[in-house]
């Protein structure tokens, strides 16, 4: 039998991946797609801004962790499960008393939370489905009451119960601020319908390399959460309206644009590692944002022109867009929400997209385990 040399190579020898690891597959998902030369993306093949406008966030939460959009027997039922769930046990409460301080950052508090949670778990590989589902529904619904509690302590505020018989996102208002305006509670949740997942980002990628090795939940919930809390990714919202608060009055755009390309600095809220055209998810809070019509909307609408004109000038050929930070920002502070509120508001709808990733991934039941290329010095 005659061996090619050269096929064998070809076999054996690792590909080498673009920075980043851009435009490279690792796997295959059901969950949804993010087609950045269109501008769109979906879950479960439903147009996900559709969805924001359309329907409640435990509707779409039972898409992406079922497969479908529910009946109406389904719904009740599902709201019902998940609203119980979103209970906080006295003892989390009285572990996020000792812990939270005035100015810690909820996410931090979450950090803490979701480990004391997962004291004594049982790897995702050991349990059977319907466990695994369980233990991912119920993580989902404890976030935005924890983020919540821990906003209200950091502040000196003592925490809000939670109300199972209302809506998620209503719910998490009420526990975070206090009160609950029904136009809010449904700009926030078109916001949170839209953010539940975006393809393989740099946090989902985490979780679902953590659920490769078969680990439990909230493990691969933490590694989620670590690469969330990096201002390029889940960090961005706050930043991007702080962005609005340098420029000021908007006739200070282009030369602050200038000044930020000089220095060759990041423009928050602006650009996407994906989209090649307007993000959707931008437009969709856009049109949230308009309802609204206050001093800091109309200064964003017009920032907004103007860094897309000055961009367009200083750098031609470059074309970048307003991302769904830019506006996110914004539509929450609208609601009620203070910026330290933005990450964490953020987080209580992805932590549903991680939480349906980190299952797929356990069910493929394969490690992820690339290989990296070797720059340092040979020693002889």
């Amino acid at each position: 039998m005659l061996i090619n040399i050269a096929q064998t190579r070809a076999m054996t020898t690792p590909l080498i991946a673009p920075a980043g690891l851009k435009n490279v597959i690792v796997t295959d998902t059901e969950l949804g797609d993010v087609r950045g030369e269109e501008g769109y993306f979906h879950y479960r093949g439903h147009d996900a801004t559709a969805l924001a406008r359309d329907v409640d966030f435990e509707d779409a939460w039972h898409l992406v962790l079922f497969g479908a959009l529910p009946r109406p027997d389904e719904a009740a039922a599902f709201r019902r499960r998940v609203g119980a769930l979103r209970e906080l046990d006295g003892r989390t409460v009285d572990l996020l008393r000792a812990t939270v301080r005035p100015g810690t950052e909820p996410m931090h508090a979450l950090r803490v939370a979701l480990a004391a949670l997962g004291l004594g778990e049982r790897p995702l590989m050991d349990l059977p489905e319907d466990e695994r589902t369980a233990a991912a529904l119920r993580y989902a619904a404890l976030t935005p009451t924890i983020l919540a509690a821990a906003h209200r302590l950091a502040r000196g505020e003592a925490p809000v119960d939670a109300d199972p018989a209302a809506g998620h996102a209503a719910d998490y208002l009420r526990m975070a601020t206090g009160n609950v305006a029904p136009d809010d509670a449904a700009a926030l949740q078109t916001y949170l319908v839209a953010t539940i997942d975006h393809g393989f980002n740099a946090s989902t990628f985490a979780g679902r390399v953590i659920a490769s090795t078969g680990s439990d939940m909230a493990s691969c919930l933490l590694g989620a959460l670590g690469a969330f809390l990096g201002p390029l990714h889940g960090g961005a919202p706050s930043r991007a309206l702080a962005a609005l608060d340098e420029i000021g009055d908007p006739s200070n755009t282009r030369d602050w644009v200038r000044d930020k390309i000089a220095r060759d600095e990041r423009i928050m809220g602006f650009g996407h590692a994906v989209y090649r055209t307007h993000d959707p998810r931008s437009e969709l809070l856009k049109g949230v944002a308009r309802r609204y019509d206050s001093v800091l909307v109309r200064q964003a609408l017009q920032v907004e022109s103007e860094i897309e004109t000055a961009i367009n000038e200083l750098k031609p050929g470059r074309r970048l867009y307003a991302n769904v930070e830019y506006y996110a920002g914004v539509v929450m502070s609208e609601v009620g929400l203070p910026p330290s509120m933005f990450t964490p508001t953020f987080g209580t709808a992805r932590v549903v997209g991680w939480t349906a990733n980190v299952l797929e991934q356990v069910a493929q039941g394969k490690i992820i385990r690339p290989s990296a290329r070797y720059t340092g010095r040979i020693l002889q």
